[in-house]
């Protein structure tokens, strides 16, 4: 690698990282944010908007793909992802300064969101320029190795943001923390964004699209020629269906779901679960760069197709060991407590609420909503036509269950063995020494190990796959829309749409089912139509 070459990767990688840091903080700072932006004291309610908040970010995605996909096709890599950092920067650094709801009231809320919303055009331009500009600087044979260093980005960026959170909180008090504390993660933001702007004004234009320039090749439509000619718009389809849908929930459940799964299902405190799972995604964040150079030996598709299918046999087991590990009188409690629901099914309603905005006043529903947030499970049965929803727990009826949205279930099933909040048996760690003199807290460093490993197997090689699929004159659009589609919404939906399964059903665990269905769809029309791309001359394309 010549001296150029690692100054490419340096560069881009590090501007990347830190968009990533910036997009990924509203996870684990959720509470605090819902606590400033959102008013009452309903913690369901509030969780759910960070959440759709979250998804927010990743919904826009696609629309920021095309209009800076087309633009860095149109004017160049460079300039374009200099756009995007700045953009992500600022609306960053908006959300530290940005008063709480107690002071501008609904304003605060609204503003949040747009910040959001800001983020995620941005994102969904900064990544296609990244891959595509280093990819294009790649001798032909490394392109895996070379665009692996992108990956990394992406969970190197999350395991930052949870770094600078640690270390705040080891530094100050809660009280000072929940006040004013988790803001400085975003203050931060304005000092990396002068220092990724500096870094990549050092470069110059990828080599591809000088070449490009000067011959006077360029699209002079790329929307159009991208998704506008079917032969073109099939290898999208093929790209977003065959790839990154699969990869896109494989990430997303190694990382995200697993954080969230520990903190709001398995109620681990909020230390614990920032401790073991960057310590898991130090470890495994170097197998990115593994699972990218294999893949220049052996085959982009093999790789991808390898991760999707054991990520989806292994979720089950995995998972199930994770809450055995981190909360074993919950794991207990589901099995030996029986909480069954009869009411008449047309009061029942499907709780089906991706992104929180529905209104739920039945007693059915609301008893089963809040048997869900506290990760309780239930069984429903049809009951007569125009009855009054009844509970039991362990064959006991619960008096006026439908009153207080269930409070008097949630109390019987605690009386039950269900273990509250806080509860001694729950996984507790309180510093990265007691983390490692506890055998609990390791095991589950390696269970999430594990999910990391998945994700790396999936996401080490789509960039090179990517831009291996589009020609040079398309390549920043082509390859921006498929994956921020999947990425974006395949992925960016899976924590909101697996709690409103779990919400439905009644099973702590059945929110898995959204990434195996997934991950198996996009393993069977991958291995069915998706080409192989690691011996292509992108440079003749």
């Amino acid at each position: 690698m010549s001296r150029e070459e690692r100054k490419v990767i340096i560069a881009s990688s590090a501007g990347t990282v830190f968009e990533w840091y910036d997009f990924y903080l509203t996870i684990p700072l959720a509470a605090n944010i819902a606590a400033s932006f959102v008013p009452g004291d309903n913690d369901t309610a509030k969780f759910i908007f960070v959440l759709f908040s979250f998804a927010a970010g990743f919904a826009v995605r696609p629309f920021g793909a095309l209009v800076f996909g087309r633009v860095g096709d149109l004017i160049g890599r460079k300039y374009t992802f200099l756009v995007t950092m700045t953009i992500m920067g600022l609306a960053t650094f908006l959300v530290g300064v940005l008063p709480g709801y107690a002071t501008i009231g609904i304003a605060a809320p609204i503003a949040f969101i747009i910040c959001r919303l800001l983020q995620g055009l941005a994102l969904g331009g900064e990544y296609g320029g990244a891959a595509t500009y280093v990819a294009e600087h790649a001798p032909q044979g490394r392109r895996g190795f070379y665009t692996s260093w992108i990956q990394i980005t992406a969970t190197f960026g999350l395991f930052l943001a949870l770094a600078v959170i640690l270390g705040l909180r080891f530094s100050m008090s809660t009280e000072s923390f929940n006040a004013w504390g988790w803001r400085v993660p975003f203050l931060l933001s304005i000092i990396l964004l002068g220092f990724s702007i500096w870094i990549r004004l050092q470069l110059a234009e990828s080599p591809a699209f000088q070449r490009m320039k000067e011959e006077g090749s360029q699209s002079k439509a790329p929307l159009t020629e991208a998704f506008g000619t079917w032969s073109n718009a099939r290898i999208a389809i093929i790209a977003l269906l065959g790839g990154t849908a699969g990869q896109a929930v494989v990430w997303y459940a190694g990382q995200f779901y697993a954080l969230i799964f520990l903190t709001q299902t398995l109620k681990v405190d909020a230390t614990t679960t920032y401790l073991i799972l960057a310590l898991a995604l130090l470890l495994g964040t170097p197998f990115f760069v593994f699972f990218g150079s294999l893949s220049d030996k052996i085959g982009r598709k093999p790789v991808l197709l390898a991760g999707l299918l054991v990520a989806a046999l292994s979720y089950f087991p995995l998972f199930t060991k994770i809450a055995t590990v981190a909360n074993p009188k919950l794991v207990t409690a589901t099995e030996s407590v029986k909480i069954d629901i009869t009411a008449d099914p047309a009061t029942c309603g499907s709780l089906f609420d991706p992104v929180g905005v529905r209104v739920f006043t039945a007693p059915c529903d609301l008893v089963r909503r809040t048997l869900a947030s506290t990760s309780m499970h239930y069984d429903l049965k049809p009951g007569a036509a125009g009855a009054p929803v009844a509970v039991k727990v362990n064959g006991t009826d619960v008096a006026n269950p439908g009153e207080k949205a269930g409070a008097a279930v949630v109390d019987a099933a605690y009386a039950a063995g269900y273990p509250k909040a806080g509860d001694a048996s729950i996984l507790k760690v309180q510093s990265l020494g007691a983390l490692f003199a506890d055998s609990r807290a390791l095991t589950l460093v390696g269970l999430l190990f594990l999910l990391v490993i998945f994700v790396t197997m999936v996401y080490g090689p789509i960039a090179a796959l990517l831009v291996e699929l589009f020609p040079t004159r398309i390549r920043y659009t082509g390859m921006s829309l498929p994956y921020h589609i999947g990425n974006g919404w395949f992925g960016g939906f899976l924590p909101p749409t697996a709690f409103a399964i779990v919400v439905a059903t009644g099973n702590i665990f059945s929110g898995l089912w959204y990434p195996i269905i997934i991950a198996m769809m996009t393993f069977i029309i991958g291995l069915i139509f998706l080409p192989e791309t690691k011996d292509r001359d992108i440079y003749k394309m």
